[in-house]
Formats: C-alpha cells, structure tokens, sequence
C-alpha cells in the first residue's frame, strides 16, 4: 500500500470491468509512474475520427477510451512493446483483425477481430511471426480489452529504467521464496499455456513468467534492494 493507492485492492477491482481497468491506471500512474494522469495524456477525439476515416470502421468504446485517456503516456504503454498511434493502426493483410500493439522486436502483434469491433470491451487476440507464415493465427489472449490495458500497463512498468528493475534468472528456490515473501495478485489467467503470475509487496511489483524469469519493479531503489534481498540470485541489474 502506498498512501491511498493499495495496488492489490486496486487491481482487483481494475480486472472487473471496463471504469474499473481506468480507476486503476488512473491510481497506478499517479503512485506508480512519473506523474498522474492530465488533460494531455490521451490522443485528441480528432486524431481517432481520421483513424476511424482512413480505416473506414469504428474503434471499439474500449479502445477508444484508453487512447483518449493515457494513449500518449509511453511510460505506460511502450517501455519496450508499442502501443500504436491512431495513425498507426492497420487492419492485417488477412482482414482479421485490426492491430493496435506490436512487440518490440516484432515478434508478436495484438489485435481485435474485425467482427467483433461492434462490442463496446471486445476480447483480445496475439498473433505470433513465425518463419512458417502459413501457421500464423490469432490466438486468444485476454478477454477483454480494457483487462489488456490493465495488463499493458503492468507490464512495461517492469521495463521502466535499470535503477527501479531488475531481472532473475531464477533457481529451484526463487519460487518458494517469491510465494513466501510476497502476495498472489488477482489477475485472471493467461490463455492456455501461459503460466505468468504477479505478486506485490511493500513498494514493489513482481511477474513471475512460468518459472522461466521473475522481473521486479519497485517504486524506490530502497525498495527494489529489499526484492533482491528476499530473492538472492544473479540480478541482471544490481550493481551494488
């Protein structure tokens, strides 16, 4: 908890619905991030109208809340994947799916079926590249769009700078020491496959990937050491 904003009850409340998923990031950015949310944090209602003109569909309630909102804010949404501008967004050469987010490397895109963009909240879908462009699908991701924003935001909070993250290779006994020391988050699970669980603590966030890496963000250097206390291991960023 950190004076007003408790992140764990926040959250819960932010994976319910769609206000819900906006109350959250609105507390995250202000206690979490380098400042609260103002009037020039999101895209202008005109930058969506020539998206919506040049794409000749209209953007799902959900997305265009969250481009209104934060769209601009790249320290929550592009730290290391990307957020597309409205100028940006394009329906995929398939006429699947429209995409709004690629993977740093290109690895990955995030999308929205096209049938389904008529939903205010529509599910969210990744599509991954592979050298085999034929076995190339969009798969299920998240359920609902305003719960990937929540997702977004999370995850490149953990991409935020060396001095307030880090990054484990963890042992046999990062997992123990992760459960014992730190508190499960109410996120609804990944698709099939996807073992990502976050934790919290005083001052921190914690993602452990499938017990293949556990990344750390704390809100103070003071913090982030305590983590690295409570997880001995070879952090990537502790040059202490």
């Amino acid at each position: 908890m950190t004076q007003g904003f408790d992140l764990g009850a926040s959250l819960a409340r932010g994976v319910e619905n769609r206000s819900g998923a906006w109350d959250f990031i609105q507390g995250f950015a202000a206690h979490w991030a380098d400042a609260a949310l103002a009037g020039g944090d999101g895209w202008a209602e005109a930058d969506l109208g020539v998206a919506e003109e040049r794409l000749g569909l209209r953007l799902p309630a959900a997305l265009r809340e969250a481009y209104l909102l934060f769209g601009r804010r790249q320290d929550l949404t592009s730290n290391h994947d990307v957020l597309l501008a409205p100028a940006e967004l394009y329906v995929d050469v398939a006429e699947e799916a429209l995409v709004f987010r690629h993977e740093n490397q290109g690895a990955a895109s995030w999308g929205i079926l096209l049938d389904s963009l008529q939903d205010d909240d529509p599910a969210v879908f990744i599509r991954l590249d592979l050298a085999d462009k034929s076995a190339e699908r969009w798969e299920e991701w998240l359920e609902r769009l305003s719960l990937c924003f929540v997702e977004i935001v999370l995850s490149e909070s953990l991409q935020a700078g060396e001095e307030l993250c880090d990054f484990l290779d963890p042992d046999d006994d990062s997992a123990r020491l992760l459960e014992t020391h730190f508190d499960r988050l109410a996120f609804p699970a990944y698709p099939v496959g996807e073992e990502t669980r976050w934790f919290t603590g005083k001052d921190v966030l914690l993602r452990d990937n499938d017990g293949m890496a556990v990344l750390a963000r704390g809100r103070t250097v003071e913090a982030m050491d305590r983590v690295r206390e409570l997880i001995p291991g070879d952090w990537l960023n502790d040059h202490r």
